[in-house]
């Protein structure tokens, strides 16, 4: 796993992919957000552009799927089980991961906490750094092991969430 520093070219990578995505299958979609550490200027990232894409309904996955396909994305059903909510797809280039989209409904508690995480670390540079920190101090111990350097993450991940107003068990204060 290679975390590597913020490049200003991935804000433009998103939105050439998100004008493609449109012309595909615009007329499923509600909103294509730029999500993940590449969407954070100045944070240090594994070099994928994560995509967040408000469907419609995931009921129309087998009309939004099969052109994404012919666009070069694998459809990965494999997480369904524990994210029935979300579809997911990538791109590889010569074995390397380019893009992930993820589709969910905008409704979703998934769809929601991206895009609060995103934009707490937009706006809160010490937490920004502070992260980068850690993500770069976690892949130098995993890695070889995506799976606990997304773990490792995630008590940080849950402190920013719960500055955004979410609590522990990831539900929206009422106070918020």
């Amino acid at each position: 796993m290679i975390i590597v520093p913020y490049d200003p070219h991935w804000p433009h990578q998103f939105e050439e992919e998100r004008l493609r995505l449109l012309e595909e299958i615009g007329a499923y979609v509600l909103s294509i957000e730029h999500i993940g550490s590449t969407a954070v200027p100045g944070l240090a990232a594994k070099p994928v552009i994560d995509i967040l894409i408000g469907v419609r309904s995931l009921q129309e996955a087998p009309l939004f799927i099969p052109p994404l396909e012919a666009r070069g994305y694998e459809y990965v059903s494999q997480y369904e089980d524990e994210m029935p909510f979300r579809r997911y797809l990538h791109r590889k280039v010569n074995g390397e991961h380019t893009h992930h989209l993820h589709m969910v409904e905008p409704t979703t508690h998934f769809y929601k906490v991206q895009l609060a995480f995103r934009d707490y670390l937009r706006t809160h540079p010490e937490t920004r750094d502070a992260y980068t920190t850690l993500k770069i101090n976690l892949a130098e111990k995993y890695h070889n092991d995506r799976m606990a350097y997304t773990d490792a993450k995630s008590d940080f991940i849950l402190g920013v969430l719960e500055q955004c107003g979410f609590q522990k068990d990831g539900e929206k204060n009422d106070q918020s």
